[in-house]
């Protein structure tokens, strides 16, 4: 318990948590919407590098999770409390996902981006299909949504909680077992490790933070329809913005998911017509002379002060 205090991550996450929570209370309302993008990035991709940074498999399918949390919000914000709306978009999304990854987690590399696009894809056809058939009409207004503040917070719980639960699986066995599969596959079956069942319950995890994102997020926009919650952009975001942090790190893909979003909103403001080409041009420039993201620029650093400690 003593070496669980004494670890910094740990503080380091107690004070952002703080500093966060206090935004909506002491900043205007458009800096509060740019923290908000911020910490939705942050649990975004965070939980995607929880799986795909040790794994190494590139699941395409976060916009799914992401849209699947909408639609639950949606649907029961009328009927269930706040929380239990956020925890209902976390379980489809994981039950979604455990579906899935038992279908296309036998396949890795390029087969396995693409199907889970592909599947991304499908969802989003077969929610529009049943939209038409059920109410004749696509996308849902959403009349009775909670307080910004509220908002605010749960999404920030839900960053907190996807960084806490990446710092615990990385110093796990579960942890271990997925660096394993990352590091060789068939090694780590040749070990013991139930491969196909961890792979799984990393995915069906990953996915449960993007369903409860998703959820949460969908009351911003007040309302909601399929190509909105289920846009490529929000997973191809995520991607980029955890492999520029370093997505085998855990405080890479954190901060890169706040540059990315802050560079993102001056370049809007700037740039109205262009911001997306000098975005393009800064990630090719980072995957060129930094291709294991941000965090090897503190790695490198780490290297350079033992190697002096030790002359």
């Amino acid at each position: 318990m003593t070496s669980f205090f004494q670890n910094r991550s740990w503080w380091v996450l107690a004070a952002g948590i703080v500093l966060a929570a206090a935004v909506p209370w002491v900043a205007s309302e458009f800096v509060a919407s740019v923290a908000l993008g911020c910490l939705m990035y942050i649990a975004l991709a965070t939980s995607w590098s929880l799986f795909c940074g040790a794994t190494r498999y590139l699941s395409l399918a976060t916009s799914a999770f992401f849209g699947l949390g909408a639609y639950a919000s949606a649907t029961l914000l009328e009927v269930l409390p706040w929380p239990l709306v956020i925890l209902s978009g976390a379980a489809i999304a994981s039950a979604v996902a455990v579906l899935m990854g038992a279908a296309v987690l036998h396949l890795r590399g390029t087969y396995f981006a693409v199907l889970t696009f592909g599947m991304t894809e499908l969802i989003r056809h077969a929610v529009t299909f049943v939209e038409k058939q059920v109410s004749g009409t696509v996308g849902r207004v959403l009349t009775v949504v909670p307080s910004n503040e509220t908002v605010y917070l749960t999404v920030l719980a839900i960053a907190a909680a996807a960084i806490a639960t990446a710092l615990l699986v990385k110093r796990s066995r579960f942890g271990l077992a997925l660096a394993g599969i990352g590091a060789d596959e068939q090694r780590a079956q040749t070990l013991g490790v139930d491969t196909r069942r961890m792979k799984i319950a990393g995915f069906a995890l990953t996915a449960a933070f993007a369903g409860a994102v998703g959820a949460a997020m969908a009351v911003r926009w007040t309302y909601i329809d399929p190509p909105a919650v289920f846009s490529p952009f929000i997973g191809f975001q995520t991607v980029l913005i955890a492999m520029i942090g370093g997505a085998a790190s855990i405080g890479g893909p954190v901060t890169a998911a706040i540059v990315f979003s802050l560079l993102s909103e001056t370049l809007r403001l700037q740039l109205p017509y262009g911001y997306m080409m000098v975005l393009g041009l800064l990630l090719i420039l980072c995957v060129m002379y930094l291709p294991n993201g941000l965090a090897s620029l503190w790695q490198r650093k780490v290297v350079a002060l033992r190697g002096h400690g030790n002359d």
